[in-house]
């Protein structure tokens, strides 16, 4: 598997690791609808939240959050609600992003909550 590969693989378990210590339910993870793929859907409150996790070893390039398109914010969109209508769940959705910042000297989550509310 590609470094890059098993990087994400390790972000997205550190997202859920912050997630549950916050009190999120997790519900699935990386849900597939046609060319998207949600890499969390958890519930918190009365709210059901679409997480995006983008994680880096290195900010050289941009801050993690910064890879988020609009392109890819229009198939979470899609992909989440066809989440929401396939399992009838009437709750309110919310688009969050975790940033992970994970190297050797530095394991750094940013959470973005209601991240795509400016786009």
């Amino acid at each position: 598997m590609a470094d890059h590969n098993e990087l994400g693989k390790i972000g997205e378990q550190l997202a859920v690791d912050f997630l549950l210590a916050k009190g999120y339910e997790i519900i699935t993870r990386n849900f597939v609808f046609q060319k998207a793929e949600v890499d969390i859907i958890a519930t918190y409150g009365n709210m059901i939240i679409c997480v995006e996790v983008k994680t880096r070893n290195s900010e050289f390039f941009g801050d993690p959050q910064e890879f988020v398109t609009k392109g890819k914010i229009k198939n979470l969109v899609k992909a989440m609600d066809a989440f929401v209508i396939e399992n009838e769940i009437p709750l309110e959705t919310r688009f969050d992003i975790i940033a992970v910042l994970k190297n050797k000297k530095v394991e750094q989550l940013t959470h973005y909550e209601n991240a795509f509310y400016h786009f």
